[in-house]
C-alpha cells in the first residue's frame, strides 16, 4: 500500500481537507490547548501546597492561561500547522466553487 503524499512533500498533512476534517483538527487542537493550561494550573496550585503557599485556583488558572499561549504553540506545532494547512485547503476548495457558480451564472462554460 503506497502513501499518498501532497504536493509540498509532507506525508503527515491530508492530501484532501473537508470541512469535517477541519472540525476534527481544530477541536483537537483545541483540546489539546486547554489540557495544557489545566495542566499547567494544577502543577502551580499542587507546586504551590507542596511548599506550603495556598495558590487560588482562579490565580493558577490565569497563570496557566499565560504560561500555555506561547509554550502550546510550540509545543502543538504540528497540530497548529495541519489546522493551517486544512484551513487554507478548505478555503481553495470555497473559492474555486464560488469562481465556478460565477461562470455558470455568466454563463460561461
Amino acid at each position: 500500500m503506497t502513501e499518498e503524499r501532497p504536493a509540498d512533500g509532507h506525508p503527515d498533512q491530508q492530501a484532501q481537507a473537508t470541512t469535517a476534517t477541519l472540525i476534527v483538527a481544530v477541536l483537537l487542537y483545541s483540546l489539546a490547548r486547554l489540557a495544557l493550561v489545566v495542566v499547567l494550573a494544577a502543577a502551580i496550585v499542587f507546586g504551590a501546597k507542596a511548599v506550603g503557599v495556598e495558590v487560588p485556583l482562579l490565580v493558577a488558572a490565569v497563570f496557566g492561561v499565560l504560561i500555555a499561549l506561547p509554550l502550546g504553540l510550540v509545543l502543538f506545532k504540528s497540530l497548529r500547522l495541519r489546522v493551517n494547512d486544512q484551513i487554507a485547503q478548505v478555503d481553495a476548495r470555497r473559492s474555486q466553487q464560488r469562481d465556478d457558480l460565477q461562470a455558470r451564472l455568466r454563463g460561461e462554460d
